[in-house]
């Protein structure tokens, strides 16, 4: 069986865009869906903001995916195995390619039917600490109908993923532009980034 923090890096390193298949378990992503699916009948998740600091906005033009930050405060037993898989790649990951990574934030992401994400880049242009972005999937039986694919901006053809349980998505935060596309489904992710000081 090949080693998915290797398979991500290898494609990551061939396309700009890494993707796993089988970063994350299928009895992980039924736990994290479950504990997302709870929060949100708890209303404990939160309309996403757009900007950082004091430049947070609202807008609903551009962003409909409703969020709720991980946290190990929490000490939440599907969270907790959620950082030790991502503990256990940023050692792999400085060790391998010499990233200098020393922290990580991420969130659940909801998307509604009819919900979407339009073109936008991850790092913020006053703040180059987010380096790596990664999108976790935890959509079982998604079909092609279902929509929200992840379309990612490449000078020679875009690249339309689409979020099937299990697979991980890595790029750098300031290199591609991307957008989530309509979703026909409810879509669910673990959504962040890998940061530098």
């Amino acid at each position: 069986m090949e080693n998915p923090f290797e398979t991500i890096i290898a494609s990551y390193i061939k396309d700009k865009v890494g993707i796993s298949e089988d970063f994350l378990s299928d009895a992980l992503c039924e736990k994290l869906k479950q504990h997302l699916l709870g929060l949100n009948a708890e209303d404990r998740m939160r309309a996403a903001a757009i900007g950082n600091d004091g430049k947070r906005v609202f807008n609903d033009l551009v962003r409909t995916d409703t969020i709720y930050w991980l946290d190990k405060a929490h000490n939440n037993d599907f969270e907790n195995e959620f950082f030790d898989t991502m503990d256990a790649f940023v050692a792999y990951l400085n060790e391998s390619c010499f990233t200098n990574i020393k922290s990580y934030e991420f969130h659940y992401s909801l998307y509604e039917k009819g919900s979407f994400y339009r073109p936008h880049y991850d790092q913020f242009e006053d703040s180059s600490k987010r380096q790596f972005s990664m999108i976790s999937y935890l959509n079982a039986n998604w079909q092609t109908q279902d929509g929200g694919e992840l379309l990612i901006h490449q000078k020679s053809n875009n690249q339309s993923i689409s979020p099937t349980q299990g697979k991980t998505v890595f790029f750098k935060s300031d290199e591609l532009e991307h957008e989530v596309l309509l979703t026909n489904a409810r879509r669910m992710s673990v959504t962040g980034w890998l940061k530098r000081d």
